[in-house]
């Protein structure tokens, strides 16, 4: 309690004081700037959700439904990443305040709770989405009131927007390089194609099929088949696959589905040490469902996996698992939504603001060193350099590493030929 003789700036310091031994972290002054951090004024002057201590920004990933098998790993890594930069003093004298939103695996509420986000909370930035469609349905909400997407899943590409940072690969990264692989390394020649019935695997196969029947040589489509999100029912489709005998069954099924899938198909009995399998969909995340026992042998094509060796991976590996346990693995957009946070804090620096417009600007040269992946760097087209990898399923769940491009790959989001 204060004396009566105790002045104001004595009873100021007594009471930041006692403020710093409650608080969580050191630093953390609760109704007081950090020291040294820039105004309010000068680095929000739009009407963000930011004051003297904290900034907002939103959590938007299906928790529900059938894509939260994939997009649980996401959350977790945008919370991991957050909690480091709190950790280490926040961003421009701000601890980032989130707020968390379910996509509920349904398009229209991924636009719905955007527009909240955004219009209700005032958030920074968001982080989120999966799929191409809900990314689809929240791209016009974020350009018509102008927010900052960053998006990690791998997609097909012909899109670029000042409103969206797209942390995974597009087309050219992913699946022309993992075509080119497969057909030099394992000679593949005949392909059948295998996709949820959505934006992504659809688009995605039609570049394919232009790829292998218009650059590699005698490569032809023998088979190409969709399925609703969430089915369950691929008996049809496997005895076509038996049938047509492919060189490469390529897959694009997303979320729950794969579950089904890859079982039923080593119920049929193809061994896929024999026959040739090459996603681009399954991560650790989703093997974590299937079971690396009905996986084991199918070759990936991303970017990261979680046996990558490297200080920094290993370092991302042990604090995720420090923070949701030693039985969580980690895919491909598990570490691309990582990145997201990241990449946001290192701009928001360079820009000396949390403005859309100028986060918008400062983007491009934006490089994030401490990587899981590697060095990785924002291009002019919002869209990564990063290198492509080519894994082989495991029976414990994990990847072998068989194939990376010795250096980055520049984004080309629209190649000429395949739109």
């Amino acid at each position: 309690m204060a004396t009566e003789d105790e002045g104001p700036q004595s009873r100021l310091r007594r009471s930041l004081l006692m403020g710093m031994a409650a608080a969580p972290f050191a630093g953390l002054l609760p109704k007081t700037a950090f020291a040294g951090a820039p105004a309010t004024s000068a680095i929000n002057t739009t009407g963000l959700a930011v004051t003297d201590t904290e900034v907002t920004v939103g959590i938007l990933h299906s928790v529900t439904g059938t894509m939260a098998i994939s997009e649980t790993g996401s959350v977790e890594a945008e919370k991991l990443a957050i909690q480091q930069i709190n950790d280490a003093g926040g961003i421009l004298g701000r601890k980032i305040k989130i707020i968390q939103e379910d996509g509920a695996s349904d398009w229209p509420t991924f636009a719905e709770k955007a527009k909240k986000l955004l219009v209700n909370d005032h958030v920074a930035a968001i982080f989120g989405c999966w799929t191409s469609a809900s990314r689809k349905a929240v791209l016009p909400v974020v350009e018509q009131y102008n927010g900052m997407l960053y998006y990690p899943t791998f997609y097909e590409g012909l899109e670029q927007s000042k409103n969206v940072i797209y942390t995974g690969q597009e087309a050219t990264q992913q699946i022309l390089a993992s075509l080119n692989w497969v057909n030099k390394e394992k000679g593949a020649k005949t392909f059948f194609m295998v996709g949820s019935d959505y934006i992504w695997p659809r688009t995605s196969n039609k570049i394919a099929r232009k790829h292998i029947e218009g650059h590699l040589e005698g490569c032809k489509v023998v088979g190409e088949e969709y399925f609703p999100l969430g089915a369950t029912q691929f008996n049809s489709v496997i005895n076509k696959i038996k049938l047509k005998k492919p060189d490469v069954i390529w897959m694009d099924v997303v979320g729950g589905s794969n579950v089904a899938f890859y079982k039923q198909l080593k119920a049929a009995g193809i061994n896929l040490d024999k026959q040739l399998l090459l996603t681009i969909s399954v991560t650790e995340d989703e093997i974590d469902g299937i079971g690396g026992e009905n996986i084991a042998g199918a070759y990936a094509c991303m970017k990261y996996f979680e046996s990558l060796k490297n200080p920094n991976n290993e370092a991302f590996v042990s604090a995720f698992h420090k923070m949701w346990g030693d039985k969580t693995v980690i895919g491909d957009v598990t570490q691309a939504a990582y990145l997201g946070p990241n990449l946001w804090k290192l701009t928001a620096e360079k820009a000396g603001s949390f403005d859309i417009d100028k986060i918008a600007a400062a983007s491009p040269g934006i490089e994030f060193k401490g990587a899981p992946e590697g060095y990785v760097k924002i291009h002019d087209n919002h869209h990564l350099w990063s290198r492509t990898r080519v894994g082989r399923a495991r029976p414990d769940g994990q990847f072998d590493v068989v194939f990376e491009t010795p250096d980055l790959i520049e984004p080309n989001p629209f190649p000429k030929g395949y739109q």
